[in-house]
């Protein structure tokens, strides 16, 4: 078993990584899925290896990937900002480009919106936001036996 914590639109607000700290400690992964991806390189300083870092359409500085492919106990997970797919239109774009690369689970944020739905054997994961101005919310992966179970947190 092998878990994630997702995290996405920070933008700067650090804060809330103390809050999050337990969870960062003992989670094998950690994503951060862009806008504020130095937010992301903060999280690596301390966590090391296990913290994978997308760059968002704020990201001035490219300091991550901006999109990645990644496989955890034989789940193929896709991981973006978002923007790139235009999932403030819907979802469409990212659920083909994810599809079309045999993944199992697409992560994106950009929206600020908690999301998690099922589109065939295609999971869309969007752990919410980390900014200063609405509900925080990020998602906890747990992958078993290769089947994964999302779950949004409300901080």
């Amino acid at each position: 078993m092998k878990t994630a914590v997702i995290v996405s639109d920070s933008h700067g607000n650090r804060a809330v990584f103390d809050k999050l700290a337990p969870v960062f400690k003992e989670s094998d992964y950690i994503f951060h899925l862009g806008d504020h991806c130095a937010d992301g390189l903060a999280l690596k300083k301390i966590y090391g290896d296990k913290v994978f870092i997308i760059n968002g359409n704020c990201d001035i500085y490219a300091l991550g990937e901006n999109e990645l492919i990644t496989e955890i106990e034989g789940v193929k997970i896709f991981a973006c900002h978002g923007h790139l797919y235009s999932v403030k239109s819907g979802y469409d774009k990212l659920l083909y480009k994810a599809e079309e690369l045999g993944c199992d689970i697409a992560l994106f944020g950009h929206t600020h919106v908690a999301t998690v739905l099922e589109y065939g054997s295609t999971t869309l994961i969007n752990p919410g936001n980390l900014s200063r101005y609405s509900q925080n919310s990020y998602c906890y992966l747990v992958i078993h036996n290769g089947k994964p179970v999302a779950k949004i947190v409300n901080i």
